[in-house]
């Protein structure tokens, strides 16, 4: 298979196809906005605080002794993921709760995974 097999070497334009392609993607804004989700998403670090947070609600303090981490290194992730909508919290008397913010956070994580799985 030479490297350049699957370059289009013609000129023509399938305008019905290119047409309908470009009605069909969403605005450039909410790619913007999706691949910016995708940056939140791609980190071990928060990776491994979805997985813990998949599993049960939890404080920072449970989440440092979960990943082996500090609590300040927790809080900043748990930052921006709740800025991204990721996570969210619950206050019950001076403990603050994490949970993941819906259920498409788990859905996206578990499909990720299932890909993984898949090609290994």
């Amino acid at each position: 298979m030479s490297k350049n097999e699957f370059i289009c070497d013609c000129n023509i334009i399938h305008e019905e196809k290119v047409k309908d392609t470009m009605e069909k993607m969403p605005e450039t804004v909410i790619l913007n906005t999706l691949a910016d989700f995708f940056k939140i998403m791609g980190d071990s670090t928060r990776c491994k605080l979805i997985s813990a947070l998949l599993q049960n609600e939890m404080c920072v303090c449970d989440l440092a002794n979960v990943l082996s981490m500090t609590k300040s290194s927790i809080s900043h992730q748990l930052s921006k993921m709740k800025d991204a909508g990721i996570v969210k919290c619950r206050k019950e008397g001076k403990t603050v709760y994490y949970s993941l913010d819906d259920s498409h956070i788990s859905e996206i994580f578990e499909v990720g995974l299932k890909h993984i799985n898949h090609k290994g």
